[in-house]
């Protein structure tokens, strides 16, 4: 399972470049608004940091300006991923930049039909919530592990990005689930490499 950060500080993902576990970057307009960085300028200098893909999430309730945006979004360099929202608009969007080549990230999956209308349209990524799912009642883990079932079954080629992750043990029934990916904040990344015993 490859480790990504969610997060729009530069120090945070140097730190883990440096650890050398770092395979992807989820980000948003809200996480660079609170770093104090232009969204563009921002995912410029995490695509100059990270190798891996960088997910950039389009801020509309259009599909023709969030394919707008996502073709800007692109233009920045080859391994920016495109993130929509699952929504109408966004699957709108989403079925467009998939067309013209551009991979995409659907983003607030919340359910399995949710993350099998992202598969179908050819996403990049699914991106199930886990800790919003808990927030509300339900089990994140069980929905992960459904996704990831289904798209076992059907041979889907979209990759489950698990994300919302609020500890440890999100991460590691993750990779026990079989997502492909996890995302999370810097601290429970810090947090994988602590033990009493170590």
């Amino acid at each position: 399972m490859k480790l990504f950060l969610d997060t729009a500080h530069l120090a945070d993902i140097e730190t883990a470049v440096g650890w050398g576990v770092l395979d992807g970057i989820t980000t948003n307009p809200t996480l660079a608004a609170k770093e104090g960085l232009a969204f563009h300028d921002l995912i410029k200098a995490i695509t100059d940091l990270v190798d891996g893909p960088v997910s950039a999430e389009v801020v509309s309730d259009e599909p023709e300006e969030m394919v707008r945006q996502g073709h800007t979004l692109r233009a920045i360099a080859d391994n920016v991923v495109v993130k929509v929202p699952m929504t109408r608009a966004g699957i709108t969007a989403g079925s467009r930049l998939v067309a013209d080549d551009i991979p995409i990230n659907v983003t607030l999956v919340f359910s399995t039909a949710q993350a099998i209308i992202a598969a179908t349209i050819g996403a990049t990524f699914v991106s199930p919530f886990l800790g919003r799912v808990d927030d509300v009642g339900n089990d994140g883990l069980a929905l992960l592990g459904d996704i990831v079932g289904t798209y076992a079954v059907q041979g889907y080629e979209t990759e489950v990005l698990s994300a919302s992750l609020r500890h440890p043990i999100h991460v590691v029934e993750s990779a026990r689930l079989g997502a492909d990916a996890a995302t999370m904040p810097f601290a429970v990344m810090d947090k994988l490499f602590d033990h009493p015993l170590t």
